[in-house]
């Protein structure tokens, strides 16, 4: 099985090393390393190609969540399975490729995804986010697992997922109409087309983020926007709310065991994470000027 990653990048030093280091040591080495990046002057371009990846340049202005992916499954015309990886995440130990790619063993898997660890310096918050969305236990879904769990089914993150290079096609391959959740909206793609979606726990990666409060709002204002513009995958799987729910019990429980100083402001914050996602699905009613200022990825509104 012939296997290409393909790593996005803008500015990526600060984890460049860490993750190239993290590659060397894989018992699965890819063979092809696509890393598209915009406009870097960092220095991250040099390193790259200094250890033997393809390095592909596009504007700023060209990034696309879904388009720049796609970009990359174009180019990587001979790969059987093409694995991406965003550049802070870190590969946890030597197996995580292999263990990802071992997915596509059962014909019927078209993605998989591996399970992402909090970063070692992750407050409880940061930490609960990665371990409540990342369980321990390994799962494939197909549609007909939508009944029991609904909007998880189509629960996906390209920050370390491998897909089927045929079956992503088939589908259309990723978009580039989107704000965010081409991940999301593959993945109902797939199973849609009786595909199976693999979470592989076995398969990690160190990758978690300590938001501020505002940039959760516009984030999850975008995931807003994503469901008002693609309602069929709600219709489809199900709403986010009750899983909203099952989070916000599951983030006091674990606060009120490793620090319950945490939780005021967590609830403040899961309050506006709300708040931002029922603003993006009305975001029909609101003025380009003032969606501008309430998204996450501003560049989205330019045209």
């Amino acid at each position: 099985m012939k296997l290409a990653l393909c790593i996005p990048t803008l500015n990526a030093l600060g984890t460049a090393p860490a993750l190239i280091a993290a590659l060397r040591r894989q018992t699965r080495v890819p063979d092809e390393v696509l890393v598209i990046d915009s406009e870097s002057d960092d220095g991250s371009l040099q390193l790259f190609e200094s250890v033997g990846a393809r390095v592909y340049s596009i504007s700023r202005a060209e990034f696309n969540h879904g388009g720049t992916r796609q970009l990359a499954v174009d180019m990587l015309v001979d790969a059987e399975v093409v694995v991406f990886l965003t550049q802070d995440a870190i590969l946890a130990d030597c197996h995580a490729i292999e263990k990802i790619v071992d997915c596509f063993a059962d014909p019927d898997v078209a993605a998989a995804y591996g399970r992402q660890l909090p970063r070692h310096c992750a407050g409880p918050v940061e930490a609960h986010a990665r371990l409540f969305n990342y369980p321990s236990r390994s799962r494939t879904n197909s549609l007909s697992d939508a009944e029991e769990i609904g909007l998880k089914t189509v629960f996906i993150s390209n920050s370390f997922s491998a897909y089927r290079r045929n079956d992503l096609m088939a589908v259309g391959g990723f978009p580039s109409h989107l704000i965010l959740g081409e991940d999301t909206y593959i993945a109902a793609k797939l199973l849609l087309a009786e595909r199976k979606i693999a979470y592989c726990a076995e398969a990690l990666v160190y990758h978690s983020h300590n938001y501020k409060i505002l940039e959760e709002f516009r984030r999850y204002f975008d995931t807003g926007v994503l469901h008002a513009r693609e309602p069929w995958i709600r219709q489809r799987f199900g709403n986010a709310e009750g899983d909203g729910l099952r989070y916000v019990k599951s983030e006091l429980v674990y606060l009120w065991a490793r620090g319950r100083s945490h939780i005021p402001s967590a609830l403040f914050r899961n309050a506006w994470k709300l708040i931002g996602f029922r603003l993006g699905l009305k975001e029909a009613l609101l003025p380009q000027v003032m969606k501008r200022k309430l998204s996450m990825f501003r560049s989205y509104w330019a045209n």
